[in-house]
């Protein structure tokens, strides 16, 4: 960790009194040491991030960490807070704050020894000697794992103290450890520990769950599925196994090798707050002999916070419900790059050639260097190709999401099916959940020993492959790729009222979670309208552009206009939210969301619903996926769709700052200061 962490990133008196002030005052030190290039960008992205899950442990820590592209080199910050900073954590404020930085493409030694940190926090000696430390140089070499060096006015006391506890803790270990080997063999858990990010929580929850286990005397082996990837259990180990805890935020990965083993499935802040709970838990099922919640059902952890019971059976209907969100993300997140990648090709093409560019000849067989056309022509034929991806990888990858691997080969197939038998976008969602279901009722079945080995490579990939293609084709397909046509007439049957109320549907779906699953939803129907496009779906991508580009840029407007209703932090986001609202970049309000939840959602929700209505009603079409009004000269009707887009924004910027004004209080004086020029500001209340 020699690179990680130095004396300027260490704050043992961070005066910051809320989270998003500590990442700045934090945030602030790597851009001194050369280690972020945009700060507002880097804080966006840590507040997106924040936004979905909190940060805060037990025991006084919160970790704000995240991946970002305006990260030049893996970071660590560390802060210390007198007062307490509310991170989200059930035991209240966090002293220790830890901010993790890492590149959008970190290699895996640096997670490694991210991860590293992570287990040491969960160290009582570890983290008092954090809360102990008056020498910023000593505590970067504590947290670099080195010997720290020696401060002017230290007492060798301390230290002495800190080794003889040191040494009771470990004979303690010892003489546990004997007494559970001169009792009996253990118990044994395997248990798998992920999240989202796969730096932190992961290995935090991994170092709890062990710990928790040496205090019970049971033997707990642990698999980290984090960004560092993972190095699978031992199977011997696993089929030693008395039982198996997950403890995850997203899917584990080849999950049928705990198959018919007692299993406890929570998020993975349960893996770090309650851990003997878990284990508790999971010796009950053990002794009742439950394996009904065996792990190839496919079940995800709850939703929220990832502190949820989690093990439920698949007849309840909400967790199902998560399980079912999970997959399609999971197809869509896949699908995204495509539909960037080929929709802005084809949107270059446009710009370059014009629209009659689709009929050109390939330029495989006619393409000459010095012509603009046969240019547009390549680029057109290139982002075509991409496309031509889209509906296969969507199914591809919902059926990886529900049943791993051995789902890829079938998910692909299902979805090249559903663009032979003109079933579309519509054909791939149901293709993917069929490849999915059919191959986890495949690993259902019990094998002899000597297949196993094939069974995922061959068996599995074979069978469900033939399985999907014939539903497919003589099944279910063509009545998809009636419902798409059907869906298709209606969108181009669009008028007057009926496309307003669309338009308002689909804006407020974009402002709802920005960025999260209604918005993906609502921006994956108008992406799958890009595959085949016809005017109404043209119209559909324009609105769904138009309405995400609101929420930031209502932000922005409204930082602008009403300063004093908005924190110095937020004043400064909103100077970001302009280029992030501009760029189609919706998670740009995202801060102010998570920071005022009640008065911001509704205010760009109800701004989004008046630029979706407005840009359906003017008729504006898009045949670009992304760019905001960089594509503007793409756009059907420019004009009146940037007027939509004004509107919309002025609506939300008007409500926000009615609904904060009502609020009676003035959050940051200094706005006013900042606003006027004056030494002398003064606040006014309004009731």
């Amino acid at each position: 960790m020699s690179e990680l962490i130095t004396a300027e990133l260490v704050d043992l008196d961070l005066s910051a009194t809320t989270k998003d002030a500590a990442a700045r005052s934090l945030a602030e030190r790597m851009v001194a040491a050369h280690r972020v290039t945009d700060l507002d960008g880097f804080l966006a992205d840590v507040a997106a991030r924040e936004a979905q899950m909190p940060t805060g442990l037990d025991g006084g820590i919160g970790i704000p960490h995240c991946r970002s592209e305006h990260v030049s080199a893996p970071t660590l910050a560390f802060g210390r807070s007198g007062a307490g900073i509310d991170f989200g954590a059930a035991d209240g404020p966090a002293d220790l704050i830890f901010l993790i930085a890492a590149p959008a493409g970190a290699d895996d030694d640096h997670l490694t020894i991210l991860s590293g940190l992570a287990r040491r926090l969960m160290d009582p000696q570890f983290t008092a000697a954090l809360r102990a430390g008056t020498d910023p140089r000593a505590v970067a070499a504590l947290i670099r794992g080195e010997e720290p060096p020696e401060e002017p006015e230290q007492a060798p006391l301390e230290a002495e103290n800190q080794e003889r506890e040191r040494e009771r803790a470990e004979a303690e270990t010892e003489a546990a450890g004997a007494t559970e080997a001169a009792e009996s063999a253990p118990f044994r858990i395997v248990a798998v520990t992920s999240c989202p990010t796969g730096i932190a929580h992961t290995y935090m929850a991994a170092e709890s769950l062990a710990a928790a286990g040496r205090a019970e005397g049971v033997e707990v082996t642990v698999e980290t599925q984090g960004s560092a990837g993972f190095k699978k259990l031992d199977p011997a180990v696993v089929a030693a196994a008395d039982a198996v805890i997950w403890a995850h935020d997203v899917e584990v990965r080849e999950k049928s090798r705990f198959r018919g083993k007692p299993l406890v499935d929570v998020g993975v802040k349960a893996g770090i707050n309650r851990p003997a709970e878990l284990i508790a838990e999971a010796r009950r099922k053990a002794e009742r002999g439950e394996t009904a919640a065996a792990p190839e059902t496919g079940e995800a952890a709850d939703s929220g916070d990832g502190d949820g019971d989690g093990g439920k059976s698949g007849a309840d209907h909400a967790h199902f419900g998560v399980r079912l969100r999970t997959y399609l993300m999971s197809g869509v997140s896949y699908m995204v790059p495509f539909v960037a990648a080929g929709g802005l090709l084809i949107a270059l093409s446009f710009a370059i050639g014009g629209y009659e560019i689709t009929s050109a000849k390939s330029v495989a067989d006619h393409f000459v260097w010095g012509e603009a056309d046969s240019w547009a022509a390549l680029l057109n034929q290139i982002g075509s190709a991409a496309f031509g991806f889209l509906v296969p990888v969507l199914a591809g990858y919902i059926a990886y999401g529900m049943a791993d691997r051995p789902a890829l080969v079938p998910g692909f197939v299902g979805g090249a099916i559903a663009l032979t038998v003109n079933a579309g976008f519509l054909g791939g969602l149901v293709a993917g959940l069929l490849a999915g279901a059919v191959v986890m009722a495949i690993q259902r079945v019990p094998v002899h020993a000597t297949l196993r080995g094939i069974m995922p490579v061959l068996v599995i990939p074979l069978i469900a492959s033939a399985v999907v293609g014939f539903l497919m084709f003589v099944v279910v397909g063509k009545p998809i790729a009636s419902l798409q046509n059907a869906l298709t007439d209606w969108l181009n049957g669009l008028s007057g009222s009926n496309a307003v109320i669309l338009g308002v549907v689909l804006g407020l779906m974009m402002c709802f979670d920005m960025g999260g699953p209604l918005n993906k939803v609502a921006y994956a129907f108008a992406v799958g309208g890009l595959a085949d496009p016809t005017p109404g779906s043209l119209k559909v991508m324009a609105a769904v552009m138009a309405a995400g580009m609101v929420p930031p840029l209502a932000m922005a407007l409204a930082t602008t206009v009403r300063k004093r209703l908005f924190t110095k932090t937020e004043r400064e986001n909103g100077r970001a939210a302009w280029v992030l609202g501009a760029s189609f970049i919706t998670e740009g309000a995202i801060p102010f969301a998570a920071a005022d939840p009640l008065r911001v959602i509704p205010s760009v929700m109800a701004g989004g619903a008046v630029t979706g209505a407005l840009s359906m009603a003017f008729g504006a079409t898009l045949r670009a996926p992304h760019g905001g009004v960089f594509v503007v000269p793409l756009i059907g009707e420019p004009f009146l769709y940037l007027l939509a887009i004004a509107a919309g924004t002025l609506v939300a910027t008007a409500l926000v700052v009615l609904l904060k004004g009502a609020r009676g209080t003035a959050p940051d004086p200094a706005g006013d200061a900042e606003a006027t020029g004056s030494d002398d500001a003064r606040v006014t209340v309004t009731a």
